[in-house]
């Protein structure tokens, strides 16, 4: 046994092992995750050998030695464990990877019933069954203990916890009277969390304490301007890892030439984690002071006629440093996109000729039209292409075809490829019609599995799936349920092998299938069917009817249940939502995950919540408002007052990540007020924590906004300003959002504007330097004339740029 290696993940010789003889191969199947594909194979096995392991013992014994086949365990089987037998085995389960947030939960609450009191030794026995202790019961533990957990290797299981749970833990550390000792301690990704009111109180904080710690834009722009102001060496604060996020374009400004240019590679270093308002600004920075010596993709941040300034000789530094950055981020408008990508066509004569220069081109590769995939890329350079392409996450459905042609001209049909060849192209599959796929789905369905496997579940279309889904069906064993429901005989009904082979692609059952699944079925797959994100909503409502059929009405579920229902929680009708037990905070956080709720479901869960918990709106803590999630938006204007400062303003982040109504934003923005102060005295910092609350901004308020500050509204903020709101920014405010929050200007808000905002609209887009407005037209000028939207407006054009009040009021006139 020991001897197979690997090939113990195939070991079919079942019949004649005994409990003792399995436990060893399950022991020795571990390894087995190692395994690309085969992964379904490796689980059924495992569930067999769990049967024969656990024979003629009882699980309280057996516990221990399963190894990581645990994960199978139904939930009845867990609720069938003493606290003493998960305390014993304590030292497997916690390592064990694969468990769903409803094991975790059982396990969790075994463990602690055995433990009595939630201390730091505990905590550190559970690893990734810290998952599955309760909100309240962090919040209940004692300060020091926190503290203790997240200063030890312990912390690396509290960056998996859920939000509601994550501010639980800041809460308690963060108490009154003690913010600085529990602030400095909070490592890594968690101090995300840390809200900028606490930030704001601490003046302890220094370049070095804040290297280790992953951290938010608005927590980066308020310590950059703070330590900015305090340190000798600014140098250090831009080598201080994540603090460059909130280096803003004034302070790039002030940097004098040699201080600039001998730092520039701290933001190159740290190139993923600046905004493209940032990279925009170090465009225009080192444009003014050292063109010659650009960075060559710096040049895409400028407005598009730049790149006229490229000559052929510097064609290949300038594509070799364009294929490292991400196009994407850099160049957020699509007709300047169109622009950067003729230049490339340009500097590569339309042609890749060999492998050289697909190296050369990086992944510009994904950004090349139809036509010159088709045609513009040399027999020789193929091979070393098709191997770039494979990686392109958003092809266009015109490059898509491309390539599907292409493989066609050189592979033939699908149907008279080999298994290399299937193998090969695994991750281009995707590309082909259903009818194409289904002598792969027939000849090779391992290899199809494998293939959908590894692509990301929202970029499979449907045929594809369809496709997998017979591969399944085909190889399915079609053995009929021993006591066949009522109107299901002869039915196709999922069996759990094929639900965990067929993943995304669950979504093609008939709603008879579902509704015949045995129930065991139901109970062992729940949660792979609740993360399916394609089933329609008569599937959803049928899995529904299973789940209650399987557990009872809703008013007997027991959160486990509620939470690994996932999204087939959403065919949940308001009455059957207001019997759900909804009295656990960490209950409603799973709920609150789903994105899909009518405003009567979320109501539903909002008043479930404090009616089962007996809280009332003024009684809420922080961690409250954040489980609440997206339901918090269902609040009735007149209670949002009743919210107590001391807790809305350390979950401000948080509340600004939701995309409420304008009435509910509204409200929320006068709160902020009261923590922030008025909305003119708000800065870059503010504006960002508080994201789509800033929405809730009047006419007048929006106004009178600085213009520098337009860069730091969120882009979900601009996206839900009301059209009539957001037609009141003037022309020079429009032209200051940056490039990234002009992209999030929608079609509708584009409408109301006058063809001077538009103009100034694609100003921000083409990211002309308008954060010095009267400097621009020496120094980019507009990326259109303006008689060319209407002569008209072409006087205060000018009026504007030169600064001249005469010229402007002249104009208004014109006008």
């Amino acid at each position: 046994m020991f001897r197979l290696g690997l090939l113990v993940c195939f070991y079919d010789d079942l019949e004649l092992l005994d409990a003792a003889v399995a436990q060893v191969l399950l022991h020795q199947m571990i390894k087995c995750s190692h395994l690309r594909g085969f992964q379904a194979g490796v689980q059924k096995l495992k569930a067999e050998l769990l049967d024969i392991a656990t024979e003629n013992q009882t699980l309280n014994e057996t516990l221990g030695s399963l190894s990581d086949a645990v994960v199978g365990l139904t939930y009845s089987q867990l609720e069938s464990l003493s606290p003493e037998a998960v305390h014993r085995a304590i030292s497997t389960l916690n390592q064990v990877s694969g468990w769903t947030k409803s094991q975790v939960i059982i396990l969790s609450a075994k463990y602690l019933a055995h433990e009595k009191v939630l201390s730091f030794y505990n905590v550190s026995q559970m690893g990734v069954l810290l998952a599955g202790v309760s909100t309240q019961d962090f919040c209940s533990m004692d300060r020091k203990d926190l503290l203790q957990v997240l200063r030890s290797a312990v912390s690396q299981y509290v960056f998996n916890l859920s939000p509601a749970q994550k501010q639980g833990i800041l809460s308690k550390v963060i108490e009154a009277g003690d913010t600085a000792s529990g602030i400095v301690d909070i490592q890594g990704a968690f101090f995300k969390e840390v809200s900028l009111f606490d930030l704001r109180r601490e003046p302890g904080f220094n370049s070095t304490v804040l290297k280790e710690k992953e951290l938010g834009r608005s927590q980066a722009l308020f310590l950059y301007e703070l330590l900015l102001k305090t340190t000798r060496r600014p140098e250090e604060l831009l080598s201080a890892g994540q603090l460059v996020k909130g280096v803003s374009c004034s302070h790039i400004d002030a940097m004098s030439t040699d201080f600039f240019l001998a730092h520039f590679q701290d933001f190159q270093n740290n190139f993923a984690l600046l905004s493209p308002y940032q990279v925009n600004c170090l465009a225009w920075k080192y444009w003014e002071v050292s063109r010659l010596s650009m960075p060559p993709f710096l040049l895409a941040a400028l407005p598009a006629r730049y790149l006229a300034s490229v000559p052929a000789s510097q064609c290949v530094p300038f594509l070799i440093s364009l294929g490292k950055s991400s196009l994407d981020s850099l160049v957020l408008d699509s007709h300047k996109k169109t622009s950067v990508l003729r230049k490339v066509q340009q500097c590569l004569d339309d042609s890749i000729a060999d492998e050289y220069t697909v190296d050369i081109v990086g992944n510009l590769l994904c950004h090349l039209p139809a036509a010159m995939i088709d045609r513009g890329i040399s027999p020789r350079a193929w091979a070393t292409a098709l191997h770039g392409l494979r990686d392109c996450p958003d092809l266009n459905p015109e490059q898509k075809a491309a390539v599907r042609l292409k493989l066609l001209g050189q592979y033939g049909l699908p149907q008279y490829w080999t298994a290399e060849t299937t193998k090969d192209l695994g991750p281009f599959l995707v590309l082909f019609s259903g009818e194409e796929l289904s002598s792969i789905a027939i000849k090779f369905p391992e290899i199809l599995l494998q293939a959908a496997s590894k692509m990301p579940r929202t970029l499979l279309p449907k045929e594809f799936l369809w496709a997998v889904f017979e591969s399944v069906r085909n190889g399915s064993d079609k053995l009929p349920s021993s006591v066949p429901m009522p109107g299901c005989h002869g039915v196709a009904a999922p069996s759990s092998n094929d639900i965990f082979k067929l993943a995304e692609a669950n979504a093609c059952w008939a709603l008879e299938g579902l509704r015949c699944m045995e129930e065991d079925t139901f109970i062992r797959t729940v949660e792979l069917l609740g993360a399916v994100q394609g089933f329609s909503q008569p599937q959803l409502m049928t899995l529904k009817e299973k789940a209650i059929q399987v557990w009872d009405m809703p008013s007997y579920w027991r959160e486990h249940h509620i939470i690994s229902l996932g999204r087939i929680a959403l065919a949940l009708n308001e009455s059957e939502l207001k019997q759900l037990d909804l009295s656990s905070i960490d209950t409603v956080a799973s709920l609150s995950q789903q994105t899909e709720w009518t405003p009567g479901q979320a109501e539903s869960i909002l008043q479930g919540f404090l009616d089962d918990s007996g809280y009332r709106i003024q009684d809420l803590k922080s961690f409250h408002l954040v489980g609440l999630g997206a339901t918090l938006c269902a609040i009735n204007i007149t209670e949002i007052p009743l919210i107590k400062i001391s807790e809305f303003r350390v979950v401000v982040a948080r509340i600004g990540k939701l995309l409420c109504s304008m009435h509910v934003l509204a409200e929320f923005k006068r709160k902020a007020e009261v923590v922030f102060g008025d909305p003119t005295e708000w800065t870059s910092s503010v504006l960002q924590e508080l994201g789509t609350i800033a929405a809730g901004l009047t006419k007048t308020e929006l106004r009178m906004l600085d213009k520098d500050l337009m860069p730091y509204f969120q882009p979900s903020a601009i996206k839900c300003l009301p059209d009539e709101i957001f037609k009141e920014l003037s022309a020079e405010q429009i032209a200051s959002l940056g490039p990234e929050n002009a992209a999030a200007v929608t079609p509708a808000q584009r409408r109301q504007l006058s063809p001077l905002q538009l103009q100034s609209l694609q100003w921000a887009l083409d990211g002309a330097k308008t954060h010095s407005w009267q400097d621009a037209p020496a120094s980019a000028g507009p990326s259109r004339t303006p008689s060319s939207r209407s002569p008209a407006g072409a006087p205060l054009l000018w009026g504007l740029w030169l600064g001249c009040p005469l010229l402007v009021q002249m104009a208004k006139i014109l006008w």
